[in-house]
């Protein structure tokens, strides 16, 4: 089996499986239904400590290619948010039973996390450039590290209304880029390897300021300060964990 070419199809088909797993992250709210006020003041944190840990582990992936790639990439995601926040703000926006100001966080959450995924899409490919074994570790890295993705996508959209298969179906679009990107980056893996550093760097400089810029302040207002500071520590320790036992 050593020997024998990776055909397009078969890495399609693994990063397909990346883009199902971030669906899992909605099944935690299979056993819970009742959402108050400060629940959703603690699920903001939540999210929030997780896309801040996120995005860290993407810049340090991304300096390990190019620092300065990285950083640019970072600076156009900073860039396009800003644009992207400004051109929502003040428009009516509906995502399925969502209206208004609810939609349009849940719109920039979704839209980020889409963002992010042609980066990993990328990855992948590149990955299966190097080699069947390389491709399928970073595979299954990827996927297991996108079930806490898909909680924080869930843990913003399920207590502001949105049906569990819902905010499970929203999860596995936002990762949908990754199986779409991860055969031309495999056929053309020379082109897109430069890219990967700016792709990793502008996800987590759009994750940061969303979670910091809307995420936190929500919290905030429904949720008391050493709640969500504690809430989002854990989930940031937590998810930081994850990346690193993940890498080991």
């Amino acid at each position: 089996m050593e020997g024998l070419p990776i055909s397009p199809w078969t890495v399609f088909l693994y990063a397909l499986l990346t883009a199902v797993a971030t669906g899992l992250g909605a099944l935690p709210f299979l056993f819970t239904r009742g959402i108050m006020r400060r629940h959703l003041g603690l699920a903001n944190a939540a999210a929030a400590g997780l896309m801040v840990a996120a995005s860290f582990g993407l810049i340090y992936e991304g300096v390990n290619y190019s620092l300065g790639r990285t950083l640019v990439g970072v600076g156009l995601g900073l860039l396009f948010i800003l644009l992207a926040h400004r051109y929502l703000e003040g428009r009516e926006v509906n995502l399925g039973d969502l209206k208004g100001l609810d939609a349009r966080k849940a719109l920039m959450m979704v839209g980020i996390m889409t963002l992010h995924s042609f980066a990993e899409g990328v990855g992948v490919g590149v990955a299966f450039g190097g080699g069947e074994a390389l491709g399928v570790f970073i595979t299954l890295a990827i996927a297991v590290q996108n079930i806490p993705e898909g909680l924080a996508i869930s843990l913003v959209l399920i207590p502001r209304g949105v049906s569990l298969l819902r905010a499970a179906f929203w999860s596995v679009f936002s990762s949908l880029p990754q199986p779409l990107m991860a055969v031309p980056a495999f056929l053309l893996v020379e082109a897109f390897r430069p890219l990967l550093p700016v792709g990793l760097g502008f996800a987590a400089g759009a994750m940061i300021w969303m979670a910091v810029a809307e995420l936190l302040p929500d919290a905030l207002k429904e949720a008391e300060a050493e709640g969500v500071a504690t809430v989002l520590t854990v989930a940031a320790a937590l998810m930081v964990a994850f990346q690193i036992l993940l890498g080991g």
